[in-house]
């Protein structure tokens, strides 16, 4: 692993080391306007949000490396103290790489990356209609973080108005596979936060899970559960009882199985067939049932039923 000084390395690899390092990050598409009404738009990967009362958003508009310049987003926030900030989706990314190339001051890049102005409400700066999800806000404070080339300007911005697509949403949320959203790496590479890149991760929020530490030796020291199986197993109020877990295994009708089968159960991340499949292997003295029993609980813990996955685990340790 290197250790690195900062202060030992160029400002060029301290920024290469941080786009790599701190990514997938979000992308702000910020629009601003000069005070003399000239459209402006660009892209800017530092940048969160902070707070809900009030709703409190943040991006930092670098100054240039190579001179220390400010960007024409810089001044136009802080001379008119309005800005509009958009999420980028998929739809949309090679028009916003395009908005960031370094036009004179002046040109308009909504006419340079075809992406089409429209007015806000509670702003003077336009808002981009390809996004989804739209915030408009005023500056807070803008806070210098340095002085060189490299060097971060902290723009905190209140949203006074939100503009959300109404079919982005699934079950009260902002759905993940419907805003199609893309994050901030190193290089040339972005992030689609879609398909296989989502997966869930139950919130420990209201209940208070058992530990890591409270995890039974014999499942710490498997081979087949990872990390992330472990801390899953963790998450979990109580052990299940012996009584629990005789009546969850009485609640599988066994049938005559192969490994074969098993593995195709696996393939498929059936966690409730695989069960039925070990549970007769089990029978026939198959040496390899405690295996397929861990196999059949980390499949489950890994499609979110951890009870299921606890009560699997538990009953092999009595065989």
């Amino acid at each position: 692993m290197k250790s690195i000084n900062p202060k030992d390395i160029s400002i060029l690899e301290i920024q290469k080391y941080l786009l790599g390092g701190v990514s997938p990050r979000p992308i702000a598409l910020v629009s601003t306007i000069s005070k003399d009404g000239k459209n402006n738009l660009s892209p800017f990967s530092f940048f969160n949000a902070f707070g809900a009362n009030p709703p409190i958003v943040a991006f930092s508009a670098s100054k240039r490396i190579r001179d220390g310049s400010f960007k024409d987003t810089y001044h136009n926030i802080m001379e008119t103290k309005e800005c509009v900030i958009q999420a980028v989706t998929y739809s949309m990314v090679e028009q916003v790489s395009l908005s960031s190339t370094e036009y004179e001051t002046g040109i308009d890049e909504f006419i340079k990356s075809g992406l089409n102005p429209i007015d806000s409400i509670k702003v003077k700066p336009k808002r981009v209609k390809e996004s989804p999800f739209q915030m408009e806000c005023i500056l807070k404070d803008m806070i210098s973080l340095g002085e060189g080339g490299g060097s971060g300007n902290l723009a905190i911005c209140e949203v006074v108005y939100f503009h959300i697509d109404e079919d982005i949403f699934k079950n009260g949320i902002i759905y993940p596979e419907f805003i199609d959203l893309v994050g901030r790496n190193s290089g040339d590479f972005y992030t689609r936060a879609k398909g296989d890149s989502l997966f869930e991760i139950e919130k420990p929020l209201a209940k208070k899970g058992i530990g890591y530490d409270n995890i039974p030796n014999f499942i710490k020291e498997s081979n087949v559960f990872s990390a992330n199986n472990l801390g899953k197993f963790g998450n979990i109020e109580k052990i299940p009882t012996k009584e629990e877990i005789t009546n969850f295994i009485e609640s599988f009708e066994i049938k005559e199985s192969s490994e074969e089968a098993f593995y195709r159960y696996l393939d498929q991340k059936n966690y409730s067939e695989m069960i039925k499949s070990v549970l007769f292997l089990n029978k026939q003295n198959n040496k390899k049932s405690k295996y397929f029993f861990e196999l059949t609980s980390k499949t489950a813990l890994e499609n979110n039923n951890t009870d299921f996955a606890w009560k699997t685990i538990l009953y092999s340790s009595h065989l």
